[in-house]
């Protein structure tokens, strides 16, 4: 018996509503579900599914760091082209409240290529394109 993939991942995030947003609008993903209760959403690609969990606002946060949390070091998600890649960048340049890690560049001599960025709530997203098919 063994397992079959990632059945979701769930990420607790600063602004329940700024990261779905960025999911839907800036990634193009669809929202699949909302519960203003917990609250949290489930956001996905077609592919991939997360669900969004809304931090405890009553308490201090503590901002992410890769280096120091255990658990996340950041999330990666694919993309059919370099065009895609490309174009994807340019609209994350200019979303609120994102902080460009690194541009698109190489990935591992190339010609395969990535980028990150830091979504408004400070968890890290990699968004790859690797040059096959």
């Amino acid at each position: 018996m063994s397992t079959k993939g990632i059945n979701h991942l769930g990420l607790t995030v600063r602004n329940l509503d700024e990261t779905t947003s960025l999911f839907i609008d800036l990634l193009g993903w669809k929202l699949l579900a909302r519960d203003d209760s917990y609250p949290r959403t489930t956001v996905s690609d077609g592919t991939c599914r997360l669900t969004l969990w809304q931090a405890d606002r009553s308490q201090p946060m503590t901002d992410f760091d890769r280096k120091t949390n255990i658990g996340l070091h950041h999330v990666a998600f694919e993309v059919g082209s370099k065009e895609d890649l490309l174009a994807l960048a340019d609209k994350i340049r200019v979303w609120p409240g994102v902080t460009i890690e690194f541009e698109p560049e190489p990935l591992g001599g190339g010609p395969r290529q990535h980028m990150m960025f830091l979504e408004p709530g400070g968890i890290r997203i990699e968004i790859v394109w690797p040059a096959q098919g």
